[in-house]
């Protein structure tokens, strides 16, 4: 996906209630004015995402997934500070004292063009409280008979050099039979007090049961392939990036696995690039796509 020319931040078209997309087997709903939220995607009559019909998505969360951007997970405390200058971000997220996955997730996008099987979608910002630099975010899905691909071009359009993270945010439908295989090298363990992200530990990968994990973690030295399986599908969500967040929570009917291209709260870091975050320069921009292969179990 090309970013084309971007020039300034003034509102594109409105955004779209719904989109379906449909490929093969696949079927996808799409909430534009929620984030650009994926309300759904289903094999068959078998959901994939945590699915809902699109009418019934009330947000973003949780849905089927979304995109995260310009910082994924948790921005502590929402302040940080760039380029000798102290920021701060508004609460997005009741009950925690942390902006959580950017705003990309609680705006709504102007769909650019669709298809049966493919949606492009724009979010212009222009810098608010939310996060203080303008921006330009596109997406694109393309949903294939046994794949859906998410492509993502971020371009500053701002007058300063901005910190910028990416991510997708994909909620999975859990089963009984749902397991995880993952290379990773490390996990971020999280300091009790604030759920911030403390000092890394070795991780010899994960192998086992979503319902023997209990993780809210970011890993590094993943090795950008993940193998979600159950006892109706085989999933292989694949990124080009080293860093992965894992969250199984043991009272929702699903799990997450996101790709992301920092560490949790890398901006508080003392060295926020070694940690993942991009400094993108006015008019750079930073590209990055998701794929999600599936492939049905036989039927014994």
């Amino acid at each position: 996906m090309s970013a084309g020319p971007v020039t300034d931040t003034a509102a594109g078209p409105a955004p779209a209630p719904a989109l379906e997309l449909r490929a093969g087997a696949l079927r996808l709903a799409l909430r534009p004015d929620l984030g650009a939220a994926i309300a759904g995607l289903w094999c068959g009559a078998l959901p994939v995402l945590h699915s809902t019909a699109p009418a019934a998505l009330a947000g973003a969360r949780p849905s089927g997934g979304f995109v995260m951007a310009p910082y994924s997970n948790r921005l502590g405390f929402c302040r940080f500070r760039w380029a000798g200058e102290d920021h701060r971000t508004a609460p997005n997220t009741t009950g925690s004292p942390h902006s959580m996955h950017g705003l990309a997730w609680a705006r709504p996008w102007a769909v650019l063009a669709s298809s049966a099987g493919a949606a492009e979608l724009e979010l212009r910002h222009a810098g608010d409280a939310d996060w203080p630099f303008a921006f330009v975010l596109r997406q694109r899905l393309t949903l294939m008979p046994g794949a859906l691909k998410i492509d993502l071009v971020f371009v500053n359009t701002d007058a300063r050099a901005q910190p910028v993270g990416l991510g997708w945010h994909p909620f999975f439908a859990r089963r009984p039979g749902s397991r995880l295989r993952i290379g990773v090298a490390e996990r971020w363990e999280p300091d009790p007090a604030t759920a911030l992200p403390s000092h890394p530990v070795p991780q010899a990968g994960i192998d086992a049961a979503v319902a023997d994990l209990a993780f809210d973690h970011c890993f590094t030295g993943w090795t950008g392939v993940a193998a979600i399986d159950d006892e109706a599908l085989s999933l292989r969500l694949s990124a080009p990036l080293s860093r992965l967040v894992v969250f199984t929570p043991a009272d929702k009917p699903y799990f997450c696995v996101e790709p992301v291209s920092h560490v949790n709260n890398a901006l508080q870091r003392a060295d926020p690039a070694a940690h993942g975050v991009r400094s993108l320069a006015p008019g750079a921009l930073m590209d990055l796509s998701f794929l999600l292969e599936i492939t049905p179990r036989p039927t014994p």
